[in-house]
């Protein structure tokens, strides 16, 4: 390249977007001198502007090389060099008469499209050099804003794009064709409206906002200088008929008012809205590509947002919409999908008869049959596996005759083989039959974790009835409940204790007495009966059961059988409260497959390092785990020379931050341990998807939980119930073999959540989650839709903790919201509580609600307050909510302050000491301050904070924390006496 001069050289990092630059490529008559060319810009420009340096003055470039589409489309792409105002390059074939292609390329923010086309008449000998007109200081009339540049503007990937991380910031082009219309070119307005339309279904909001660049109004004829720019345009998609939104977009567009006006950014972001789209909607008349196919009006290098939409003419002078999309952001495949949407969207809009037109702009179906028909294909498998026709009892009997000697259950010592289990499991059914048990029968198992829960979970199932598990650890209150609820007659029990209902309480060994000498009849109900049923939390205040049947567990192992290489080899874990669906998985699995079944005692589990020193001298191969757990148990293991045996890692119960298993696999490859993350819910049999994390994973921080399990479906639908594209959020249904059969007694809530299956036939779960959906099938768990959350792998409805505060008598009105969920630390996650209430005695609310809510939903903190701050909608404003305060009693008088005798007897020596570094820890641990006989869970200790206790502990040499004497003195002085020397006591 020629030149007489030297352009600034381009220095990387300091390039000009190329998203804030434009070109214009134009052919010159053949035979040009490219001289003549040169002398009318030097001419030109010295008169334009005046007060630049003449080095600084825009020169012309000469290429003395044929036009080739290569070298056109290098020039075309390339932005402009840092401080210069215009780059005029002239492409010229050797000998006289050679075609001459002019390239001229501007930043936007000196010179528009309107201005390039001056140039090129200046140059072309069209018009006079002193005809157009620069922008000077003294401008009459309305002086344009520097148009916005974006680049700042945005955060993150869009929700519904499969963005790649390690991508460059390089954009990439594609055009869709537009059927015709009938209109001369596309309208700009129904174009913003229509791409708000896609937004809005992309990212489930009502009001997008569409970034539109445009001219603007009234702008002077034959002006050189900066007059086009960004508008931002709200477009209500869920209100308002779609031609007053089309109106409402004309209006913005052309409002000078609003042109580049900063406060209206700001205003539009401050609710959490983002400029992910946007139209280039700058005139350039037809016939904008040439023969070549190359531009020949460029009104973008790059893209202007994320993903730009330029209503285009092709060749022939048919309507093409041109994308640019950065690739950083989003991917080929969701661009074409979104341009493809956004054409679907423009038609319906834009058809000429008007019972055509939808009524409502979120009314327009974007999908054809084709992509629907893909959609449901990827969410599934054309047809569901045939799996063998058997119930749970028939299962296990089938393994037991395989390998009677085989160890079946162990626990404590103790081991327990398939025969010596199934010969427990008839003589305990038959002892249930004597109890007057008849077959589909509810019978509640109120039992710790010991070989007698397995056994009596079978014994129930070989009576031909339904079991009920039901935690000792929860409130009695809560346990009454579920007797009533369940209207059991029968609650095999461990507790000496259990609350009044109208359930009789049997002990295991009375029933297993009761069935001594008698025979057992085989089973009359099917594998499409009801097994058991598991309560979770309900939003109205009380838990809801859920009935699932045998064949659902029994598809779930097979589903899994053969891809998780599950046999008689494997040893698993009943790490989980026969309470959480997470156990049905646990207890099932070995026992189908034929492996073996270590029951963790209570206080194991609650102990990281018991627990790895449990699965060292077990050998287990197959643990299952909530995220928040498996976080701890790496701790434990960290630094210990003899490593675990496990072949198989199972998430559950919660989202997995993936970045936690960075140091994981460290010390256990991939080759060595598979991790698998599942989604699951309780209403369609514990698992639903499989996902395989590796450290690819790990590195991309993938929120994806995988293809859905064969036999098991999954749909994506919006408010509708119609599909949504792929990677669009929406609710998460779910089809197939794992949907349970009801919700027990609530017909109304069972017609609400269990839907019939419009794509296979069946039912299909409705169930709260939001997700999306990629073409391979793996759908991406997004949180939920409602006012549930997940804590710790419990699923928790927040209006049930706030009906049950609500209850009490002394509270007028309460509110509860998470802080800290989803956090890497899971630790973090707590609920927080805030009451409006009679005095100040938050320490007795929470002591109600603790008779009434188990420990994993009771409030970590109650903050009493005069009135809940409200929104101007009536709402709660969260935004206005005080920081959290501990609970706290009111002001004892001065003599009950004073300690006992007992107390002031160890107010000096070892436990004094002791006590005072317990304080300091909690107080470290759990951030507030802590006096001798505050509680440690009333204070928002968890177990996960007990773990920290221990920790903090052992750094500081002080004794050994055993999880059962924490729980047993949860306060610093009854804790320090119980930690203390012997001789102290």
């Amino acid at each position: 390249m020629s030149a007489s001069g030297t352009e600034p050289p381009l220095v990387p990092g300091d390039r000009p977007s190329a998203a804030h630059c434009h070109a214009l490529r134009v052919r010159l008559p053949a035979g040009t001198s490219a001289d003549d060319v040169a002398a009318a810009l030097s001419e030109a420009v010295r008169a334009w502007w005046p007060q630049d340096a003449p080095e600084r003055l825009p020169r012309l470039w000469t290429e003395r090389t044929p036009a080739t589409a290569g070298a056109l489309r290098a020039e075309l792409y390339r932005p402009v060099a840092p401080g210069s105002r215009l780059r005029a390059v002239l492409f010229t074939g050797p000998g006289p008469g050679a075609e001459t292609e002019l390239v001229l390329t501007a930043h936007r923010a000196d010179l528009d499209m309107a201005s390039l086309r001056l140039v090129a008449d200046v140059l072309l000998g069209r018009v006079p050099a002193d005809r157009p007109r620069p922008l000077r200081p003294d401008w009459p009339g309305p002086r344009p804003s520097p148009p916005s540049r974006p680049d700042g503007d945005h955060a993150g990937p869009a929700a519904w794009a499969e963005g790649d991380p390690t991508a460059g910031t390089d954009t990439a082009t594609l055009a869709v064709p537009v059927p015709a219309t009938g209109g001369a070119g596309l309208d700009p307005a129904l174009l913003v409206v229509a791409t708000a339309v896609v937004q809005a279904r992309y990212e489930g909001v009502e009001r997008p906002v569409i970034g539109v660049l445009t001219v603007l109004p009234g702008r002077p004829e034959s002006a050189l200088g900066p007059f086009e720019g960004n508008v931002l345009v709200p477009v209500d998609v869920g209100g308002g008929r779609p031609a007053e939104l089309v109106d409402r977009a004309r209006q913005a567009i052309t409002a000078p008012q609003a042109w580049c006006d900063p406060s209206t950014y700001a205003e539009l972001t401050s609710g959490g809205h983002r400029v992910r789209a946007g139209v280039l909607a700058v005139p350039g008349g037809a016939g904008r590509q040439g023969p070549d196919g190359l531009p020949t009006v460029l009104p973008c290098l790059a893209g202007t947002f994320d993903l730009t939409l330029v209503p285009d003419r092709g060749a022939g002078g048919e309507d093409v919409l041109t994308v640019h999309h950065r690739l950083a952001e989003i991917d080929a495949g969701s661009a074409a999908r979104f341009a493809r949407h956004v054409v679907t969207a423009y038609t319906r809009l834009a058809a000429p008869a008007p019972e055509d037109r939808p009524a409502v702009a979120l009314d327009i179906d974007l999908l054809d049959g084709a992509e629907r028909e893909q959609l449901v294909r990827a969410g599934g498998p054309a047809t569901t596996p045939e799996w063998p026709p058997y119930r749970l009892d028939e299962a296990f009997a089938r393994q037991a005759a395989r390998r009677p000697d085989a160890v079946a259950l162990v626990c404590e010592g103790d081991s327990i083989t398939y025969r010596e289990l199934d010969s427990r499991a008839e003589r305990m059914a038959v002892g249930l039959l004597a109890q007057g048990v008849t077959p589909g029968e509810r019978v509640g198992l109120c039992l710790g974790r010991s070989p007698d829960l397995v056994v009596a979970m079978l014994a129930v199932l070989k009576a031909d009835a339904v079991y009920v598990p039901m935690d000792p650890a929860h409130p009695a209150d809560r346990l009454a409940y579920t007797a009533e609820d369940a209207g059991l007659r029968l609650v095999v029990t461990d507790v000496d204790a259990l609350p009044a209902t109208s359930a009789r309480a049997v002990r295991p060994d009375e029933v297993a007495a009761a069935g001594a000498d008698g025979t057992l009849a085989p089973p009359g109900r099917g594998p499409g009966e009801a097994a058991y049923v598991i309560y979770t939390s309900g939003s109205t205040g009380r838990p809801k059961g859920v009935v699932v049947p045998h064949r659902n567990v029994v598809a779930l192992i097979d589903a899994t059988r053969e891809d998780f290489g599950l046999g008689p080899d494997d040893t698993w874990t009943l790490f989980h409260s026969s309470a959480f669906d997470f156990s049905v998985w646990e207890i099932w699995g070995p026992l189908l497959t034929g492996g073996s079944l270590v029951v963790v005692p209570y206080w194991v589990s609650r102990s990281p390092g018991e627990f790895r020193d449990l699965l060292v001298e077990r050998r287990v191969s197959v643990l299952s785990q909530t995220p928040s757990a498996f976080a701890q148990l790496i701790e434990a293991d960290r630094g210990h020379g003899r490593p675990l045996s496990l072949r198989l890692v199972v998430f559950g119960g919660e989202p997995l931050d993936t970045r936690v298993l960075r140091t994981w696999f460290d010390r256990y490859p991939e080759s060595a341990c598979r991790l698998v993350n599942m989604f699951g819910i309780t209403e369609t049999t514990v698992h639903v998807t499989a996902q395989t994390v590796t450290r690819r994973e790990v590195l991309a921080g993938s929120r994806s939980v995988g293809p859905a399990l064969p036999g098991w479906y999954l749909y994506v639908l919006d408010e509708r119930g119609r599909p949504v594209p792929f990677g669009a959020p929406g609710e998460i249904h779910v089809g197939g073999a794992g949907v349970a059969l009801e919700y027990l007694n609530r017909p109304e809530l069972t017609a609400e959540r269990f839907l019939p299956d419009p794509f296979r036939g069946g039912r299909m779960y409705r169930s709260g989650d939001r997700g999306r959906l990629w073409p391979d099938g793996r759908l991406e768990h997004l949180g939920r839709l409602d006012n549930q959350v997940k804590i710790r792998g419990f699923r928790i409805e927040l209006d049930e903790i706030r009906n049950v505060l609500l209850d009490d008598p002394a509270v007028t009105a309460a509110a509860v919201l998470v802080a800290g969920e989803g956090a890497q630390d899971a630790a973090a996650a707590r609920i927080d509580a805030y009451v409006v209430l009679d005095g100040d005695d938050t320490a007795a609310v929470r002591g109600r609600a603790a008779t009434l809510l188990p420990e994993y939903m009771l409030p970590a903190t109650v903050t009493a307050l005069p009135a809940l701050p409200l929104t101007a909608n009536g709402k709660l404003d969260t935004r206005r909510l005080p920081a959290p305060a501990a609970v706290r009693r009111p002001p004892a008088p001065a003599a009950a302050v004073q300690d006992p005798p007992t107390a002031r007897r160890h107010s000096r020596g070892p436990s004094a000491e002791l006590s005072a570094q317990l304080a300091e820890v909690w107080e470290a641990v759990l951030g507030v301050p802590v006096g001798p006989d505050d509680n440690f869970f009333s204070l928002g200790g968890n177990s996960l904070y007990a773990v920290r206790v221990a920790a903090a502990m052992s750094a500081r040499r002080l004794p050994a924390l055993p999880m059962r004497e924490l729980y047993l003195h949860p306060t610093v002085r009854r804790l320090a006496r119980a930690l203390a020397p012997a001789a102290e006591a």
